[in-house]
């Protein structure tokens, strides 16, 4: 998921809330197995003969000697750092703030996202994507998995963390924000694409007991369809247009 404005997330971290707070989601990437699969002992270890990071923990938290570098410590450091990607200026916000303007196929895609025609398609998509984060947070069933039943999916998501049966298969709605740039897209990145990921949303998605409502069949259009992903390329932040090399900061496994 993407970490662009994650300091704003009241309702829990991972995909499936497993966390409240960041500093106890920084513990996790470190030790997961699937991840860096390091134990704390060792990093701290690592973080104490480093050439540079003495220094700069001295400097950030005022400890005299290297052994005071801990876990805690970095995880506050980690945690503190990621409360700083703010995501916040890009064309859709300038858009907001009247200094720029939006393409005929964006102002489009605008309409179509936030179901304001009577004309046009509704796409569903302004219900679970509120601007401005352009998530609820909330954990949801968006029909990606095709299931016989609630206990059937071979991810649980936020029902294994809550063990409550009408959330399996549910996980958190992702920010919109800086989309373009975030593939694959999904708690499991089965979609590479977003035309693969509007593809899915426009056939309905998979039938479960807790599919969320809002998922359901769409009638459009090719057209519809670029317009759509012509507004959410309004959505990624000025840091990626300004320099493509720059990569990916909000970027988590």
């Amino acid at each position: 998921m993407s970490l662009a404005n994650v300091g704003f997330h009241s309702q829990g971290l991972f995909w499936d809330g497993r966390v409240a707070t960041l500093e106890a989601q920084a513990i996790h990437p470190v030790q997961d197995t699937l991840e860096m699969n390091l134990e704390w002992v060792i990093a701290e270890d690592r973080l104490r003969h480093h050439s540079e990071y003495p220094i700069l923990f001295r400097k950030a938290f005022g400890i005299e000697r290297k052994e005071q570098i801990t876990k805690d410590l970095a995880i506050k450091a980690l945690a503190q750092f990621e409360r700083m990607l703010v995501s916040q200026d890009s064309k859709f916000d300038r858009f907001k703030r009247g200094e720029v303007e939006l393409t005929a196929a964006e102002a489009r895609g605008f309409t179509i996202f936030f179901d304001t025609s009577a004309v046009l398609p509704h796409s569903e998509c302004a219900h679970c994507h509120i601007d401005p984060l352009f998530s609820t947070l909330e954990y949801l069933n968006n029909g990606i998995q095709e299931v016989q039943g609630l206990n059937d999916f071979p991810d649980k998501g936020r029902g294994a963390v809550t063990s409550n049966r009408y959330e399996n298969g549910t996980f958190k709605v992702p920010t919109l924000r800086n989309i373009a740039q975030t593939a694959p897209y999904m708690h499991d990145g089965r979609f590479k694409t977003l035309d693969e990921v509007l593809d899915h949303y426009i056939s309905g998605g998979h039938f479960a007991e807790n599919l969320n409502p809002n998922v359901r069949k769409l009638h459009f259009s090719e057209r519809d369809k670029q317009d759509l992903i012509a507004f959410l390329n309004t959505l990624t932040d000025s840091v990626f247009l300004q320099n493509p090399a720059f990569g990916n900061p909000f970027y988590q496994q």
